[in-house]
């Protein structure tokens, strides 16, 4: 007997671990199938969790109801706000989270799921009726029927390992690739490309010289990616990353070996990623520069093999070797695992609907590096918004699109479907136009609702949002309705801080506005006996007020194009004057409002004007 579930997630990587959660707890009957149980959540690469606009899609797959900061919470060795001397639209959480212990942690969280089965096996063809998925077929050729599919594949589709010129059909640790679903995919109407990363090699800890590299600790605060954690951990007894340069020795030595890596020597198909390259291609494209920036870091608690973060490589195992003992303190250096470089097949995001929902196949979603991104948080952002449109589909509602004004994973993924990417994409805070509303601190506030509206934030969590949201009001109303008094008190206070007296009274709200003045120095003048996150929300806005009314003021803008429709019968050769390259991106993205159409790469203004004019003639739009 064939079974039959809801939805079926293929990959149990950092998307398929979100988009299964997510289904199941939707109560969508859930299968994930994935090739080794062992591997559910892997970190073949760095182990760490956040980063530079990363951080904040963490907290933001936590405001949704996602579970990738809550297990990273869990599984800290270190965490670290980066830029945080900087304004808070740059501030990201970045942590180094246990590689044994994360996985495990996960995990127990999918098994606790009692929609949620997992299964291992590997998955080479689709069933697909009248352009409609009906479900999978394994490599034993058992048949398994869904209602819809997720695809989140990561780097196993005809993955290849390159070392040197070798180059051997497997994907991360050695693990079996796919070898027959890109062309399957293909033979479905989808447009492959290859796409190609890597990871460096993994050192001893015991034999590199710790004394002679730059010690760099986690903060001295504590933090959690979740809204609803306390911290777990002991700040004071966080693991330390160290920080170690390349040098001319170390240039010396890939130059003269150049032609052995497998990027240089013509063995790589795939294309690399821009803003992660190897350090090969590091030295040939910055070659004005003397040295790199390398991090050597914790990959677990439970052994002593640690990553060199920076130093990605396709070089032979003996030009590795004299790479790594060419570094100050690595002189003895014992590499436990050679870097590598892996190439895969991905498919053309250009062929998804804002959804994550293929426009070829009804019911069919793909996440992850499947869509040419690269990294664990955009990975797991796509996961979840792919598992929670599965299963809204399913239930006849209307999908969850979040827009670029909305968050970081409404940037990712409207940059997918409308520009598509030839390189494994890598998510920048430059990439968001709103950034300064766009913070890790106010993930809660932009997307909490969302995540309650569909179920994955219970009743609890989202009446501790409303709580927040009135505490901000009432903060804030406290400090526009509060004066300063200019006494003898007040004047010993400035002093002792060595701030300004104001030469008249004014209000708290504009005395925080001063630069050198926060919120924890009003509490001299008046009771702010409320939540740091709440305090830290009512400064944010109050200082900077003028900036964020800019940016509110660019938003209506967008949303007013947002929400001028395009309708799905169009025929873009009736609309005359179009230029010819307009046209057929417009046939190729199929856009559905006027401010997607306005993002597509070789869409001008003038296209635009004239898209515009005929909608208003045709279908009466946009009056």
């Amino acid at each position: 007997m064939i079974k039959m579930y809801d939805i079926i997630v293929v990959g149990g990587g950092h998307a398929g671990c979100e988009a299964a959660y997510a289904a199941s707890k939707m109560g969508k009957k859930t299968l994930l199938v994935t090739a080794n149980i062992n591997n559910i959540a892997d970190m073949p690469c760095n182990p760490s969790i956040g980063g530079t606009a990363k951080g904040i899609v963490v907290r933001e797959i936590d405001a949704l109801g996602g579970i990738m900061g809550k297990v990273a919470d869990s599984s800290l060795l270190q965490i670290k706000m980066l830029n945080s001397k900087k304004g808070p639209a740059v501030r990201s959480l970045r942590a180094q989270a246990d590689k044994k212990v994360y996985p495990q942690k996960m995990l127990g969280v999918l098994k606790a799921n009692k929609n949620l089965e997992i299964k291992e096996a590997m998955v080479e063809d689709l069933i697909v009726e009248d352009n409609k998925i009906k479900g999978i077929v394994l490599s034993t050729f058992e048949k398994i029927l869904s209602k819809a599919v997720i695809l989140t594949t990561g780097t196993y589709l005809k993955a290849k390992i390159l070392i040197g010129s070798s180059k051997t059909a497997g994907g991360p640790h050695g693990e079996k690739e796919s070898k027959n679903l890109s062309d399957n995919l293909r033979f479905l109407g989808f447009e492959i490309q290859r796409l190609k990363t890597g990871t460096p090699p993994r050192i001893d800890k015991n034999s590199v010289d710790l004394s002679r590299l730059q010690e760099e600790k986690g903060d001295d605060k504590y933090y959690t990616f979740s809204f609803d954690n306390k911290p777990t951990y002991d700040k004071d007894q966080q693991e330390s990353c160290y920080l170690v340069y390349t040098n001319a020795k170390t240039h010396e030595i890939i130059n003269q070996n150049l032609e052995k890596s497998s990027m240089y020597g013509g063995y790589v198909e795939g294309v690399g990623p821009r803003y992660c390259p190897s350090i090969e291609d590091k030295i040939v494209r910055f070659s004005d520069k003397n040295r790199h920036q390398l991090f050597f870091e914790p990959e677990t608690a439970l052994n002593d093999e640690w990553y060199l973060q920076g130093f990605s490589t396709s070089m032979p195992i003996d030009i590795q070797e004299k790479m790594v003992h060419s570094l100050e303190g690595f002189e003895h250096a014992k590499i436990l695992k050679n870097a590598y470089a892996i190439e895969y097949d991905a498919i053309n995001p250009l062929q998804l609907k804002s959804s994550l929902e293929t426009k070829i196949v009804e019911n069919l979603f793909t996440a992850g590096q499947i869509n040419g991104t690269s990294g664990y948080e955009e990975a797991a952002c796509q996961g979840l918004i792919a598992g929670i449109n599965a299963a809204l589909k399913l239930d006849n509602k209307k999908p969850l699109v979040l827009k670029r004004n909305e968050a970081y994973i409404g940037v990712l993924i409207d940059d997918l479907v409308t520009k598509g990417t030839k390189e494994p994409y890598r998510l920048l805070t430059s990439r968001a136009e709103y950034r300064l509303i766009l913070r890790g601190d106010n993930a809660d506030l932009r997307l909490r609702k969302y995540g309650y509206e569909v179920g994955l934030i219970n009743e609890k969590q989202y009446a501790n949002l409303k709580l927040k949201e009135e505490q901000i009001k009432q903060v804030t109303e406290k400090l526009l309705t509060t004066n300063l008094k200019i006494n003898a008190k007040t004047q010993k206070i400035f002093l002792e801080n060595n701030i300004d007296l104001p030469s008249r009274s004014e209000n708290l709200a504009q005395l925080l506005k001063r630069p050198e003045i926060n919120i924890e120095f009003l509490k001299n003048f008046i009771d702010l006996n409320y939540t740091s996150e709440v305090l830290e929300q009512v400064e944010i806005a109050i200082k900077y007020e003028g900036y964020i009314n800019k940016t509110n003021k660019e938003v209506e803008k967008l949303l007013n194009l947002e929400d001028k429709q395009i309708p799905e019968d169009i025929d873009y050769d009736k609309v005359s004057n179009l230029a010819t390259e307009a046209r057929g991106k417009l046939k190729q993205v199929k856009p559905v409002t006027i401010a997607q159409a306005t993002r597509i790469s070789g869409v001008n203004p003038a296209d635009i004007a004239v898209l515009t004019v005929y909608l208003k003639k045709e279908y009466g739009k946009n009056e």
